[in-house]
């Protein structure tokens, strides 16, 4: 009943919950805006250089491969050590339950209290949990670990990877696409219309401002690739 009752509700105001499209977003969102900024860069650091239009493309090409594997490589062994410690953690716990089960229940009333319940609708939640399952709800209320939010390298890794080439694929398309004379201001206007559309798209995702996400994502991409532009024309010049 209380189950229909809050569905219900949800239908009617609404109510979307984003937290469990943080690991995803969190990922692709990362691989896209660093597969456009690096690739841009890299082929904005080419061409202030003056370097021959075929350098920029291959440049534009090797650095989406590179970017892509390197992503995918950094999301797995980062979410790796993650998924790691989670087990580490479960498996103290479930040491723990079968040395001492009537200290890790008080300990898990104890949470409940501290939530707001008292001792005793503390220790009933407690026992009633236990019984359903005492692992998973150490897990979910002591250790914070969720079903939704579990550590899961292989997603990330291919999240990453697949929206770093997505990314970085669109700087290249629009250089081979435009004539040599106006390659570098389309390549940077592509760029950085792109990416004030993905920090945008995050946001609303999110549940956040669309506009601040559209901002900060810009104003750091435009960064990296002035930064990078200004060093291609000081090696291209002979300044360093």
């Amino acid at each position: 009943m209380l189950r229909r009752l809050v569905s219900d509700r949800r239908r009617r105001d609404g109510e979307a919950h984003v937290a469990g499209r943080t690991g995803w977003l969190r990922a692709a969102v990362l691989g896209a805006d660093d597969g456009i900024v690096s690739t841009a860069s890299l082929m904005l650091g080419v061409a202030a250089a003056r370097s021959a239009a075929g350098a920029l493309v291959t440049a534009g090409v090797a650095g989406l491969a590179a970017g892509a594997l390197s992503m995918a490589a950094g999301e797995y062994v980062s979410v790796s050590s993650q998924r790691d410690a989670e087990r580490a953690d479960l498996e103290r716990e479930r040491r723990e339950h079968l040395t001492d089960p009537q200290a890790e229940l008080a300990e898990l009333a104890g949470i409940y209290e501290r939530r707001g319940l008292t001792p005793e609708l503390a220790h009933s939640v407690a026992v009633a949990l236990s019984a359903r399952g005492a692992l998973a709800a150490h897990a979910r209320d002591e250790l914070g670990l969720t079903e939704v939010g579990r550590a899961r390298p292989v997603q990330a890794a291919a999240s990453s990877a697949a929206s770093f080439a997505v990314g970085g694929l669109l700087p290249v398309v629009a250089v081979v696409l435009t004539p040599r004379a106006d390659r570098v201001p389309i390549l940077a206007a592509v760029a950085l219309v792109v990416l004030a559309a993905i920090g945008a798209l995050a946001a609303l995702v999110g549940g956040a401002s669309r506009y601040r996400g559209a901002a900060r994502v810009l104003i750091g991409g435009a960064a990296a690739m002035a930064v990078t532009a200004l060093v291609g024309r000081l090696v291209g010049g002979g300044g360093l």
